[in-house]
């Protein structure tokens, strides 16, 4: 049988993470009956797909993404994903036989033109995105100040454009799941009951050098992860217990406390991940990510989290 799994490739996504993730959530979650779990900032869904297969007593799921794109590609994939298919199978057919790679290169960014046309077909939007995501540079998605995907051709001879069983995998898992598009705030009229929030926002860039959150044309800046602590406090006026992902800064260099004094009366924990995404090789590896949850239980002190707090010095 084969695994749901997201369907693109993500910076920033989650799949080398969800050991740590699933170790921090709350004790007694797999004791809530009907749970809603709502994720504002969906991504590529690693997160959520485990969690759909993982705990059986979440009865219904709401992902939300400002990326108007992004989201047509859920829901393409929950509502049509045959003709999502055999579209993909098409365009993959028509690269395969492009030998030359200035060729393919050509057709690379006419797809890419076609795309920033914003055809008005949910399918051939999809079909446009997944052929870019898998064709691109590194699987980046990167728009500039217009709103253009501007991410560069990315070399691969014969990338697997069309994945028809973990499209299938994932539609079926996704029937039960709504999905939004727009501000993560909106996402506070689907709390019903046993909710559960996960934030993986657009990190904070850790230098000025090294930022990547050019996920849509509206910055995700600082005032913009103010808000949304302020959001997280509503939730822990209600009662609501949410986790929280974001870049280490204070781990980075040692003095950069933005998060940690942002977010002192929650619990903050560090997890190693690892740094894909860099057009210099040796810029890559392994960096400190923040946890933040608002509600304690779960966590093993002998746990990999508590290491790498001793590791690094860092508070406990």
């Amino acid at each position: 049988m084969i695994k749901a799994k997201p369907f693109i490739k993500w910076v920033g996504g989650k799949s080398l993470l969800i050991k740590q993730l699933e170790a921090l959530l709350p004790a007694d979650f797999d004791k809530k009956e009907d749970v809603t779990y709502i994720e504002p900032f969906v991504g590529g869904g690693a997160m959520l797909f485990h969690m759909l297969q993982k705990h059986e007593n979440i009865k219904h799921a709401v992902i939300n993404d400002i990326n108007p794109d992004l989201t047509t590609c859920y829901t393409v994939v929950r509502d049509q994903p045959d003709k999502l298919i055999c579209s993909l199978a098409a365009i993959q057919e028509d690269y395969y036989r492009i030998k030359d790679e200035e060729a393919r290169k050509e057709y690379y960014l006419h797809v890419r033109d076609r795309f920033n046309n914003k055809p008005t077909d949910p399918i051939e939007n999809t079909t446009l995105f997944f052929f870019l995501n898998r064709t691109c540079f590194n699987g980046l998605y990167r728009v500039n100040k217009a709103g253009k995907f501007n991410v560069p051709f990315g070399r691969y001879e014969r990338p697997l454009i069309c994945d028809a069983d973990t499209i299938h995998a994932d539609s079926k898992l996704l029937q039960n799941v709504t999905i939004l598009t727009g501000d993560f705030e909106q996402t506070a009229k689907h709390i019903n009951g046993n909710t559960f929030f996960y934030f993986d926002p657009p990190y904070r860039p850790l230098s000025n050098t090294s930022s990547f959150n050019n996920y849509a044309k509206e910055a995700f800046n600082d005032m913009e992860q103010i808000r949304l602590k302020l959001f997280c406090d509503r939730l822990q006026d209600a009662k609501i217990p949410f986790m929280l992902s974001n870049s280490d800064c204070f781990g980075k260099n040692g003095t950069d406390r933005f998060f940690d004094d942002l977010y002192a009366k929650y619990e903050i924990h560090r997890v190693w991940a690892s740094r894909s995404v860099n057009a210099n090789a040796a810029k890559r590896g392994k960096l400190t990510e923040l946890l933040v949850r608002n509600y304690a239980g779960k966590l093993q002190k002998d746990f990999i989290i508590h290491k790498i707090e001793k590791q690094l010095s860092l508070p406990i």
